[in-house]
């Protein structure tokens, strides 16, 4: 945990520590450990003076923020009205079946996270499936499965 913390103080130093950047620093720290650790957020709290409440009220009410740890690979699925319609329910399935997760679950290697999201902005492709960042329009069984098997 010492280098977590070591990363929150230099992430604290470069917005010199003023409360107005604390959901800027969450996101810096989300992006660093992958999660929101207790024991940072405690951390932080006490660093910045802000209550702990406060700091848990902010990364509760943003989709962005977790509390668990989460997979070093982010699924997520689209399940927006065009994508519906379009297969995104079955796209769902072959995802699920393939890493063995259910959405808003972390597989228990930490190697993937699978989400569902409203909307990704690009209807035309869909049903979508993105992993880290990188969109797939209409991927088949074989391709979400090839997919899968390179990362790391």
């Amino acid at each position: 945990m010492t280098k977590k913390m070591s990363n929150m103080n230099q992430i604290i130093a470069k917005y010199q520590g003023d409360q107005s950047a604390l959901i800027q620093m969450l996101l810096e720290i989300q992006r660093e450990n992958r999660w929101l650790p207790k024991p940072v957020l405690a951390r932080l709290s006490q660093k910045l003076g802000i209550p702990i409440s406060q700091i848990y009220h902010i990364a509760t009410f943003y989709k962005a923020f977790s509390l668990i740890p989460q997979g070093r690979h982010t699924v997520s699925v689209c399940l927006g009205t065009a994508c519906h319609v379009r297969g995104a329910p079955r796209l769902l399935d072959r995802v699920t079946d393939t890493l063995k997760i259910n959405p808003g679950e972390t597989s228990v290697d930490y190697k993937f996270t699978l989400k569902t999201v409203n909307c990704l902005g690009c209807c035309a492709l869909g049903p979508v499936m993105v992993v880290d960042g990188e969109y797939y329009g209409k991927p088949s069984a074989k391709e979400i499965e090839k997919v899968v098997a390179n990362c790391d």
